[in-house]
């Protein structure tokens, strides 16, 4: 993948039916070219506080938010390099800033270990770790991606996300994509990134199928189902409890 480490763009999210992707992709394909990485398996590991402070103050919709993560392209191995990285979001705008880092290596530099680095990124990473404190692999997180860019203006892409799955045990990148998923199957997440406005034609093209941006964070969605999960388990559990006592006494 590429090793651009500074990211800052506009990015908005749309969740389509698979009747709006097969209606929207082909009607717009012609003004596509495929991305120059135009299908990858991405994987991430968000890092987050043992009581999950950095998704929970992200889902109270702040003017500014930040995440910690962890994302390869594709399978990795043992001894293979991934990107660390801050995604910050401040008044609509999106910014990343990365390093590369040896998988093995990322979890002890989250938690302060091994060398101090030496770019000005790698000391925001650290910086990052050091203020929030005691940073865990809190979650797994993947999707199939397809990745284009407009013709006529390169700097506009528009990914096409799929399969999306997450889980809170093996939280790691080698053991690959599995888990609970995220989404209805054929539902597809559908992000356009630019530093501009859109085309007219492209804004048409999204009333004509009702497609409309939404508030999306994957994994947001993830922790508010983990959420759903403890409190289902819990009152499952309670009913069993209350179950086993009125027999018990009856």
């Amino acid at each position: 993948m590429s090793d651009l480490r500074v990211f800052k763009r506009y990015e908005k999210k749309y969740l389509l039916s698979k009747e709006q992707f097969s209606e929207f992709f082909t009607e717009y394909f012609d003004k596509l070219d495929p991305d120059e990485y135009p299908e990858n398996l991405i994987q991430n590991i968000y890092y987050d506080t043992a009581n999950f402070r950095l998704i929970r103050d992200s889902l109270d919709k702040p003017v500014y938010k930040e995440k910690l993560r962890l994302r390869c392209y594709n399978e990795i191995h043992h001894g293979e390099p991934a990107y660390l990285e801050i995604k910050k979001k401040y008044e609509g705008i999106v910014y990343k800033r990365r390093e590369k880092i040896d998988v093995d290596k990322a979890e002890a530099f989250v938690r302060g270990e091994g060398m101090s680095p030496e770019s000005q990124i790698g000391k925001e990473l650290q910086y990052f770790a050091r203020f929030y404190g005691d940073l865990r692999p809190a979650m797994y997180l993947s999707y199939y991606r397809t990745a284009w860019v407009l013709k006529d203006d390169r700097d506009l892409r528009i990914t096409f996300d799929t399969d999306l799955t997450w889980r809170t045990s093996d939280v790691n990148l080698i053991s690959g994509s599995y888990g609970n998923k995220l989404l209805p199957e054929g539902s597809v997440l559908m992000e356009i990134k630019c530093g501009e406005a859109y085309p007219m034609e492209l804004v048409r093209l999204l009333e004509k199928y009702s497609i409309f941006p939404t508030s999306f964070s994957k994994y947001g969605l993830a922790y508010s189902k983990l959420l759903l999960d403890a409190a289902v388990g819990a009152a499952e559990a309670a009913m069993a409890y209350s179950k086993n006592n009125m027999v018990k006494y009856a």
